[in-house]
């Protein structure tokens, strides 16, 4: 059991710092827009994408990727990225259509 204790140690306290704050925020922000879109669903009785989640989506890949470069990880780097394309892309979509259909 100590060794347990002792690698949780060393994995959440010894390397907390300013980056790992960071990392849990952005994690945070990311795993926000699942609960977003889990109460508008559930408040329409049917599954919906709302544009809270595409927000909370560039907020938090955003942070996760400045955390990503700075760890130096080029999997996540390339992960973050490439979704960071794909949330501002719907967001544009969802713009444009309004712009063409304002009673959307």
């Amino acid at each position: 059991m100590t060794e347990l204790a002792q690698w949780l140690h060393d994995v959440f306290v010894k390397q907390l710092d300013f980056w790992v704050i960071l990392g849990f925020v952005a994690q945070f922000l990311f795993s926000m827009r699942f609960i977003v879109q889990w109460i508008a669903s559930e408040r329409v009785g049917r599954s919906i994408v709302p544009i809270a989640f595409w927000f909370f989506s560039i907020g938090g890949g955003s942070l996760l990727l400045v955390y990503a470069v700075q760890r130096q990880d080029p999997v996540f780097i390339a992960g973050q990225a490439l979704g960071l394309i794909i949330y501002f892309r719907n967001l544009w979509l969802i713009f444009k259509e309004k712009r063409q259909d304002p009673a959307i």
